[in-house]
């Protein structure tokens, strides 16, 4: 399973998001640190999950980063987060 489908994956089956993007952008960082041949190295993610309801901005990242831990010893170098309430999602 490729990194970006375990992303989706955990981040569908802990946060049940409203929406949610992986986007893959290794592509723009290559010859910059933690960057290999093949990608996979730095991820941009947006989440709009209920689970944020009532978090600060650092808690939501602190627990995306937990639940995405394996990832980083998966090779993930870089995880750009968005991640919003419902509520903040309509404004």
């Amino acid at each position: 399973m490729s990194l970006e489908t375990w992303i989706r994956t955990t981040l569908e089956e802990r946060l049940a998001p409203l929406a949610l993007t992986v986007e893959d952008e290794s592509h723009r960082h290559a010859g910059h640190a933690g960057w290999r041949e093949g990608g996979e190295t730095h991820f941009n993610v947006d989440v709009v999950s209920a689970a944020f309801e009532g978090k600060s901005r650092v808690e939501r990242h602190r627990m995306v980063n937990a639940l995405l831990d394996e990832a980083f010893t998966r090779g993930l170098h870089a995880l750009a987060l968005r991640a919003r309430t419902p509520a903040e999602a309509e404004r």
